[in-house]
């Protein structure tokens, strides 16, 4: 199944040396939440994920702890009760389409001060489609208040289109139109450059080779400390090519 998949994704890519998001726990099964308690006892910062889910739907970052209380990255509180209803949610299959799905519990990743003076309530992250095993477009995703501090296009975050080369943003896009400064930190987004890019490509080379497929997207975040693996997707959005202001075609049918 999918879950299993994560893992052993986990497992094929550690020994490659891809930095990759601990996990802290995981919950399949309703009758596992009895423990949910004393496992988030020691943490204080964490992700909560449904194993399936897309477009960001279901996950949860928690950033502190105050009186008690978990609070996210948006501000909003969590009792125990309350991350227990979003995980058996995750558990029943509301963000998977209504398929049984399981919770992942990882660490947060602390991002890089370059991205995080762009937008600081929420995760950034880098895009790149591989094919054959090369690098064919890249895109970073930047987080709004629209988008609830998600790295998702399609809830209002910005995209902007990177130099594969040198990782340089050429274009920023926000729901389909171009955009030279963000829409909330008022940040200068034409011209930054991400951090680490060399090391992101690197990467992504040894992620395309280790896994058994020749199109796919890998979305990396950015650390304090260097790049972080967060998802292999299978069937990339094309959302990418606007961004980038490019068609893909052209750029596949270049690789021998």
């Amino acid at each position: 199944d999918v879950y299993k998949r994560q893992l052993l994704c986990k497992e094929i890519l550690a020994p490659v040396g891809v930095p990759l998001a601990k996990t802290h726990f995981s919950y399949r099964y309703f009758y596992e939440l009895k423990n949910l308690e004393r496992d988030l006892a020691t943490l204080d910062e964490f992700v909560i994920k449904p194993s399936q889910g897309s477009a960001g739907n279901g996950i949860v970052v928690i950033v502190g702890r105050v009186e008690g209380e978990w609070v996210g990255i948006n501000g909003k509180r969590y009792g125990i009760d309350t991350l227990k209803r979003h995980i058996s949610d995750i558990i029943f299959g509301v963000y998977s389409f209504d398929n049984q799905d399981a919770a992942i519990i990882e660490q947060r990743v602390i991002q890089h001060q370059a991205l995080d003076r762009l937008f600081d309530r929420g995760l950034a992250d880098v895009r790149i489609i591989m094919f054959q095993h090369q690098p064919i477009q890249a895109m970073s995703r930047v987080p709004t208040l629209a988008s609830d501090g998600k790295a998702n296009l399609h809830q209002g975050a910005v995209g902007l289109g990177l130099d594969l080369k040198s990782g340089c943003c050429s274009s920023a896009m926000l729901k389909g139109s171009p955009v030279y400064h963000h829409p909330d930190s008022g940040a200068p987004l034409v011209g930054i450059t991400i951090p680490f890019w060399d090391e992101i490509l690197i990467h992504a080379k040894h992620i395309a080779m280790a896994v058994p497929l020749k199109y796919l997207g890998i979305d990396i975040a950015i650390g304090e400390h260097g790049p972080v693996l967060l998802e292999i997707n299978a069937r990339p959005g094309l959302e990418i090519q606007n961004v980038n202001r490019q068609a893909m075609r052209t750029l596949l049918e270049s690789v021998q």
